[in-house]
């Protein structure tokens, strides 16, 4: 086992810990992009488990593909805008108010 295991665990944890976000974040503010993006979490965290089995069945490169796929169509979600001068532990916690600002157009 390589050091790429453990760096295919810790992917694996981020997408569950941004599915987990984004959940929270839909819980508290009802939004329609939090909640597709929170039920395509589910499907992400399935193919981040999936690359870390292939990686510690030796297949290290392959897996942290997989996982590197969920990351990157986990980040594809459309999402509204629900924070403005928050700081950056209430974005990492998914702190948000009840309430959604509206996006403007451009952003």
């Amino acid at each position: 086992m390589t050091y790429l295991v453990y760096i295919a665990f810790f992917g694996a944890a981020v997408v569950f810990f941004l599915w987990l976000r984004d959940a929270r974040i839909f819980y508290r503010t009802g939004l329609p992009g939090y909640r597709k993006a929170a039920y395509r979490g589910v499907l992400y965290g399935a193919l981040a488990i999936l690359g870390v089995a292939v990686a510690v069945s030796l297949l290290e490169i392959l897996g942290l593909g997989l996982i590197l796929a969920a990351l990157y169509l986990q980040g594809r979600e459309c999402r509204e805008t629900v924070w403005g001068s928050e700081g950056t532990l209430d974005r990492v916690f998914g702190r948000a108010s009840g309430r959604a600002r509206t996006a403007k157009k451009g952003d």
